[in-house]
């Protein structure tokens, strides 16, 4: 463990709070619930969670357990407080304890905004957006495998049609649990995945070549030659870029998007995405959109939290 997974591991002991049938996680920093109630709730097409009266449900699988969880915000929106709806999983302390990991990276619970807000306080674009979203987190992916096939399915298209082509991808080949009227669905594995054909994929209306780059993550990722453990240990983000976009299909955009969804790397910066920069040319007021040289002189800055001025400046879209 590196020096910082051994702070990230001291700030999520510190701030979790086990009580059995349910669990309290406390972040570091500024944090409302309802502001990131507010993000997972921009689409009703999605399947991996449902968001219902203040509340988000998801099957959360993470370290070989898989747990039915109530996610909901605790005094004064401020914290955030687990309710597990299986009785199975109050008697699993290491079920209870593997949700709240997955929880606390899903939610960015370890990182303290207070030093973004005082970044941001004086910058054109960003000091408006802190205090419109003040408390939101950076909403991660933790499962690279899900990560990227997200950011793979997500390429060249608009948001509705990506959300519409991970249903079909999960209700196809992931796992599903049924509860109070209500069906929950786990991410395929790689290894389900790896182990099919390109003609299995282009019914769901994936087009070939998307298709292809799935095959192709999912097999690095069953045979062990892709992992996040091992990305993180490079630890430096031009080094997993690298790695990411040694992988067909894997360009520049979706590895800075891997990293700042799921590598929680703060310096990945997608400077070409179409979201990123019609963002930028709204809030600036420009008659075309800025290209990537421009942004990364409007991100000078930004640095060390690059990613997150990149979710505040897609909040204003999305």
């Amino acid at each position: 463990m590196n020096e910082a997974q051994h702070g990230a591991e001291l700030a999520f002991q510190e701030g979790w709070k086990d009580g059995g049938y349910e669990e309290e996680l406390v972040p570091r920093g500024p944090f409302r619930f309802s502001a990131a109630l507010d993000y997972m709730a921009r689409s009703e097409n999605e399947c991996l969670f449902y968001v219902n009266q203040n509340r988000v449900y998801k099957w959360i699988e993470a370290e070989n357990e898989r747990v039915l969880v109530e996610i909901s915000g605790g005094p004064e929106d401020r914290t955030v407080r687990l309710r597990f709806l299986d009785e199975a999983a109050q008697e699993k302390p290491q079920a209870r304890l593997a949700a709240a990991r997955y929880v606390w990276e899903w939610f960015d619970l370890g990182t303290d905004l207070d030093v973004f807000y005082r970044l941001a306080e004086s910058d054109l674009l960003l000091g408006p957006l802190t205090d419109r979203f003040y408390g939101l987190r950076c909403i991660g992916i933790p499962d690279l495998f899900e990560a990227l096939c997200w950011a793979i399915l997500g390429q060249q298209i608009n948001l509705a049609f990506a959300y519409t082509l991970k249903r079909r991808f999960v209700e196809s080949y992931g796992a599903s649990m049924a509860w109070d009227g209500r069906t929950y669905w786990t991410f395929p594995t790689p290894e389900t995945i790896a182990g099919l054909s390109v003609t299995d994929l282009t019914p769901l209306q994936l087009t070939s070549k998307k298709a292809e780059y799935v095959l192709e993550t999912a097999a690095r990722m069953a045979d062990g030659r892709l992992t996040k453990e091992r990305l993180l240990r490079l630890g430096d983000a031009q080094a997993v870029e690298r790695e990411l976009t040694a992988i067909r299909g894997i360009g520049p955009w979706t590895a800075h998007y891997v990293m700042m969804r799921c590598l929680r790397l703060p310096s990945a910066f997608p400077a070409g995405d179409v979201g990123l920069q019609n963002a930028v040319k709204h809030l600036l007021g420009m008659d075309s959109k800025p290209k990537p040289a421009e942004l990364h002189r409007l991100a000078a800055g930004w640095s060390g939290f690059e990613a997150y001025a990149t979710f505040y400046l897609w909040r204003v879209l999305y």
